[in-house]
């Protein structure tokens, strides 16, 4: 991977991507920062990784035995609590926990429906959780969890507006819901003849949408959602069919998701983004990355500048303070640190 002249401006952070060795090959979308040293990230081919050392070196804590499930998203609570959900129709849908670092894992969910799909999860604290499937009979469906994983449950969709045809989430990152505030969670969709994003202020109950200005289509939509607080928000994504090619990749909004204000070409990414991630300790910085390279927006995704030009799918920050930290993953057993 090469990189380009980090991205800066006056009186603003420089930033720059530290890959870390893993030793793996495998395709990581999943990852879960929890401070500077401490991460998780999951893959393909069943593989869990984990580092406590800032990613000096990283240990396979993969579960025995889903060798060939996709690890799509990680959600880490600390460096030995953690669970992983994989991908897929039926019962490649799962997941898995650990309380030991990796050490033993427990898979505490199993699609058994044919038609459900899960994409995506994240947790409101160290109990409380939400995992997207695409829709079943016309409608997206909502997994929770109210024990930190150990048990899950799917939730009825009478307060699920109905999808449009064609309409899905994008499992590329682990961002395409994302839980906020209080109850307040929000996910994203493409696939139809417009991207929307639903928002939930009841912890998953019940459900509003708003139709988003950013491209859809078969392979385009909005890929990652990435929230600072309750009302303020970035959207990013485009057409993973044409990942140099930035076409309507990142919107704006400032009411919660309510409505949404496309970013204009010159000023958004460079091309298709599939993760976004706010950086902690600066209001509004936030770091978008996708397979033709990062950027960076100091002004809350209103305008945005390249500082690498490597792949990577996913991007998280997590932390406070001097323990904050931000990491990538992608494939080829990628992983890097956010440096400065």
């Amino acid at each position: 991977m090469s990189q380009l002249v980090p991205a800066q401006a006056s009186g603003r952070p420089s930033y720059q991507w530290e890959l870390t060795p893993t030793g793996s090959t495998a395709q990581f979308r999943g990852l879960a920062a929890v401070s500077k040293d401490v991460a998780w990230v999951g893959g393909s081919a069943g593989t869990v990784l984990r580092t406590v050392d800032g990613g000096k070196s990283w240990q396979n804590v993969s579960p025995a035995g889903p060798e060939t499930v996709q690890f799509r998203d990680v959600e880490a609570f600390d460096a030995q609590r953690a669970v992983v959900l994989s991908i897929g129709n039926g019962e490649d849908s799962r997941v898995y926990r650990t309380v030991d670092g990796g050490k033993s894992w427990t898979e505490t969910f199993r699609n058994t429906d044919p038609n459900a799909f899960y994409d995506c999860f994240d947790f409101y604290d160290n109990k409380r959780g939400l995992a997207l499937s695409d829709p079943v009979d016309g409608k997206f469906r909502i997994l929770a969890t109210a024990d930190g994983g150990k048990s899950w449950k799917v939730q009825p969709t009478a307060g699920m507006p109905a999808a449009l045809p064609g309409e899905f989430a994008f499992a590329a990152s682990g961002t395409c819901l994302v839980a906020g505030p209080g109850r307040t969670a929000w996910f994203a969709t493409g696939g139809g003849d417009r991207p929307r994003v639903f928002r939930t202020v009841d912890g998953g109950k019940h459900w509003t949408v708003a139709d988003s200005p950013m491209a859809s289509g078969e392979a385009a939509g909005i890929f990652s959602l990435a929230f600072r607080g309750s009302l303020f928000g970035v959207a990013v994504g485009g057409d993973f069919l044409k990942p140099t090619e930035a076409v309507k990749a990142a919107s704006v909004t400032y009411d919660g998701g309510r409505s949404w204000k496309l970013v204009p070409a010159d000023k958004a990414p460079k091309g298709y983004r599939s993760g976004s991630a706010f950086v902690p300790n600066s209001p509004a910085t936030v770091i978008a990355v996708g397979p033709s390279g990062s950027d960076v927006s100091y002004d809350g995704g209103r305008s945005w500048k390249q500082f690498y030009d490597g792949s990577f799918d996913s991007v998280e920050c997590a932390g406070h303070g001097v323990n904050a930290g931000c990491w990538a993953s992608g494939a080829k057993g990628a992983v890097a640190r956010l440096t400065r």
